[in-house]
């Protein structure tokens, strides 16, 4: 049975934007940060469990897709609204879509769109309240959030304005992937490949 998520209306706009897009986009490669209603706003700093996460799901994914699609990862600029850029941690162009520009940021919403869930509080209404709003209207049509700290993987697809849970495992093997047929993403491997980091 699938969960209907609403899409939460966005915080009120500040009382004045203290960055452009343009100035956004212009940052420096090693200058990090989100553009959130026209506020840059410190980005997660991940670790290795988070990055062990994101390099399992693009090699996972870019097998299946082999030389049809594209799959991009992290701090690829999407600007996402008219004064809110976000980089999520990968960027899923399925087979046959339009594919992005070498150069630039993304104004028209991809196929797929995942982030793997730190820890904290902040970090984790970050993906789970604020993203999940602003990727629904931007028209994203799949959604992903993988939780390694609670050990579940979940899949939305956008129906309707609104993401409705179509998945929601903490082991096992999903075989039937909204948009993806044929591409199965073994959770226990992943689970597996994360248990192989030592505790600190």
């Amino acid at each position: 049975m699938s969960d209907t998520w609403p899409v939460l209306p966005l915080m009120p706009e500040p009382p004045s934007s203290t960055m452009t897009v343009a100035a956004w986009l212009a940052l420096d490669e090693d200058e990090s940060g989100e553009l959130v209603r026209g506020r840059l706003v410190e980005e997660e700093v991940p670790d290795a469990t988070h990055e062990a996460v994101v390099a399992w799901l693009l090699w996972t994914i870019k097998t299946w897709l082999g030389r049809t699609g594209l799959v991009l990862g992290s701090d690829l600029k999407l600007l996402v609204a008219e004064k809110t850029g976000r980089k999520p941690d990968l960027v899923v162009y399925l087979a046959g879509s339009p594919l992005p520009p070498r150069k630039g940021p993304i104004t028209t919403p991809p196929d797929l769109l995942i982030e793997v869930v730190s820890p904290s509080p902040r970090d984790e209404r970050r993906d789970r309240v604020e993203k999940m709003a602003e990727y629904a209207q931007f028209g994203v049509k799949y959604y992903w959030l993988v939780d390694a700290a609670l050990g579940s993987v979940e899949m939305f697809e956008l129906i309707g304005g609104r993401y409705s849970k179509a998945v929601g495992v903490t082991s096992g093997t999903i075989h039937d992937i909204p948009g993806c047929p044929g591409l199965s993403i073994d959770v226990d491997a992943l689970w597996q490949e994360l248990a192989r980091l030592p505790e600190e």
